[in-house]
């Protein structure tokens, strides 16, 4: 008996049909951990599920991936769901994955963790981004389902305490399908609105599930690039969503945002009461301390006599002129001394005060002044200066003295 002999395409083909028509591999969740994880530029996630004893190849195609609320991690537990098949091509067998959630821990809750976590670390919930919220709107956004009971009793609260505010409601799908595209479209028309005060963006209380379309990236985002300030209202007090952490402030529920919004009536007019009487309580006891300083100034001796500080100056001006004068006298009677005092030195050492006390000026032949005998010599004719004329002579003897100073 002749055997045929199959390809290795048509072996690979009937193992995935073998694989396909199994009723438990084409239905089936495995559990495991994730390792080797790649997320492809084609949107494809390919990635290897284990235990401690084995490992399976898995892939999970783009549009599988896109519905994902949370990002897998290297190292995550996992239970997947999908289906076993062979990739003919390399004859591989592999998990094809079409959704998955984490082991222990639901994919919304940690969803929620990981992009609370991402955005904090971007600074989303910072408080210096939180804008102020204004005490008196005048036109309020009101952002919510239009069918639901927490736009009504928004609507009621707010014209109960304030009735002048204007309100203006922005339908908006609040869960399912759509939500998040009709939240982030409201965010972004209320901004273009003219006169927008402030906003409200919320719903009614909820399972996480209904909840989630205010715990996507995309209204957060919206909500944290708002020029308008927005409370966040979100289902019951004990409900916490993204939206409530990044928007200017978070209302434990709808009506809570609407008691935030704008100001009780009555308790506003009691506030302005109070204020009024304050500022006039102020405003008298500036007039009386003006009046008591402006009494003062009246009797004040400046304003009395207002041009006594000039005289005093004056005064002060014309001492110093004295002051000036009596230094400038003295300065000149002591120069003129000093002048004459001088003068007289001078007149001392003039050769003319010298001759007048009986003393000559010798010279020789040549014109020098002879200073001892040691300069002349016998015979040699000499020339004396004396006050009213001058002598001429002949030496006819020289004669050295040691004591001749004491002569005279």
């Amino acid at each position: 008996m002749q055997i045929k002999a199959l390809s290795v395409s048509e072996v690979n083909q009937y193992m995935k049909r073998i694989l396909g028509s199994d009723p438990i591999l084409s239905h089936i969740y495995v559990k495991g951990e994730i390792s080797n994880y790649r997320l492809h530029s084609s949107g494809h996630m390919y990635f290897t599920l284990k235990d401690k004893n084995s490992k399976i190849s898995c892939v999970m195609f783009k549009g599988n991936c896109e519905k994902l609320k949370f990002f897998p991690e290297e190292g995550m537990s996992l239970v997947c769901k999908g289906y076993v098949s062979i990739y003919e091509k390399d004859g591989q067998v592999q998990l094809y994955v079409n959704d998955m959630e984490p082991s222990g821990i639901g994919a919304l809750h940690l969803a929620f963790q990981q992009l609370k976590d991402r955005l904090n670390k971007e600074g989303l919930f910072d408080t210096k981004y939180k804008q102020e919220i204004p005490l008196i709107p005048r036109r309020i956004a009101l952002i919510t389902s239009p069918t639901g009971a927490a736009i009504r009793d928004m609507v009621s609260i707010i014209l109960r305490r304030f009735p002048q505010v204007e309100l203006c409601i922005f339908p908006v799908l609040v869960q399912g399908e759509g939500a998040v595209e009709t939240i982030v479209k409201a965010i972004e028309l209320c901004n273009r609105y003219p006169g927008i005060d402030l906003a409200i963006v919320g719903r009614g209380g909820g399972s996480i599930e209904e909840l989630w379309a205010f715990n996507e990236e995309k209204v957060a985002r919206a909500i944290f690039n708002s020029r308008v300030p927005i409370i966040s209202a979100v289902g019951h007090e004990t409900d916490f969503t993204i939206s409530d952490f990044v928007a200017d402030l978070r209302a434990a529920t709808p009506s809570s945002a609407a008691e935030l919004a704008v100001p009780n009536r009555v308790e506003l007019r009691e506030y302005i009461d109070s204020m009024e009487k304050r500022m006039i309580h102020l405003m008298k006891t500036k007039l009386n301390t003006s009046y008591q300083k402006l009494s003062f100034i009246e009797n004040s001796y400046f304003f009395r006599y207002p041009l006594n500080p000039i005289y005093d100056k004056q005064q002060y001006i014309n001492d110093l002129l004295q002051k000036i004068k009596s230094a400038i006298n003295v300065k000149k009677q002591f120069n003129h001394r000093h002048l004459k005092y001088l003068g007289e030195r001078l007149h001392s050492l003039s050769p003319l005060s010298i001759f007048s006390r009986g003393y000559s000026i010798v010279r020789n032949s040549e014109g020098s002044i002879v200073k001892s005998t040691d300069h002349v010599q016998v015979d040699e004719r000499l020339c004396i200066d004396v006050i009213d004329g001058e002598i001429n002579c002949k030496v006819i003897e020289c004669k050295k003295e040691e004591k001749i100073l004491g002569k005279y």
